[in-house]
Formats: C-alpha cells, sequence, structure tokens
C-alpha cells in the first residue's frame, strides 16, 4: 500500500486548504478506512479526522465545523477540506489507510501546512 499526499501550503488564517492523498492499493479500495493525522515538531501525532468504508466520518474536537473528510472510490482519493484555518493548525499532515479491525496502518509522506497569522 502506498499513499501520495499533496496540497499543503501557506495560507492565512481564515483561509482554506484542499489536502488529497491518492492510494495505491492491489486490495480494493472501498475496503479501507481513510484519515488524516497531523504532527507537530515535539509532538505525538494526533488524529483530525476519519472516514470509514461505510463513509461515517470522525472528527477531532479542534476539526469540527472546519474541516470535512471525503474519499471517492474510484479515484482511489482521500481529501480533507480545511476551511476557517488557524495558526495553531499549522502542522505536518498526514493521511493514512488501514483494513477496519485492524490497528496497523499505512502512512503518507506528509504534508506541511503552515498558517500565518
Amino acid at each position: 500500500v502506498q499513499l501520495q499526499a499533496s496540497g499543503g501550503g501557506l495560507v492565512q488564517a481564515g483561509g482554506s486548504l484542499r489536502l488529497s492523498c491518492v492510494v495505491s492499493v492491489s486490495s480494493p479500495f472501498r475496503l479501507y478506512v481513510l484519515g488524516w493525522y497531523r504532527q507537530t515538531p515535539g509532538t505525538q501525532r494526533e488524529l483530525v479526522a476519519e472516514i470509514s468504508t461505510g463513509y461515517r466520518k470522525t472528527y477531532a474536537d479542534s476539526a469540527k465545523g472546519r474541516f470535512t473528510v471525503s474519499r471517492d472510490n474510484a479515484a482511489k482519493t482521500v481529501y480533507l477540506q480545511m476551511n476557517g484555518l488557524k495558526p495553531e493548525d499549522t502542522a505536518v499532515y498526514f493521511c493514512y489507510a488501514k483494513v477496519p479491525n485492524s490497528s496497523a496502518k499505512y502512512w503518507g509522506q506528509g504534508t506541511q501546512v503552515t498558517v500565518s497569522s
């Protein structure tokens, strides 16, 4: 399983970005739970959003109302639409894929999001 994330960048507070992550898998893409974590230097990765195989969405409290996770099974891609960005959203964002009921995750390479005040 390989994941390629893109879409990060520098944006002013209040702005928007859309992250994309293309997933290369040999097994059916629809079988994977997908999501996004983020990490700042010296901290652990924290879950931002997750979307299940049945399109159920889970968000961190910090992301609720501002971020939207979605998936396109035909394009084998997971997205993270981020609106109303704040300086505290600055982090490296990592996409992941996992099989349901498994703790093992496959990770993308990370994409930097920087929000200026």
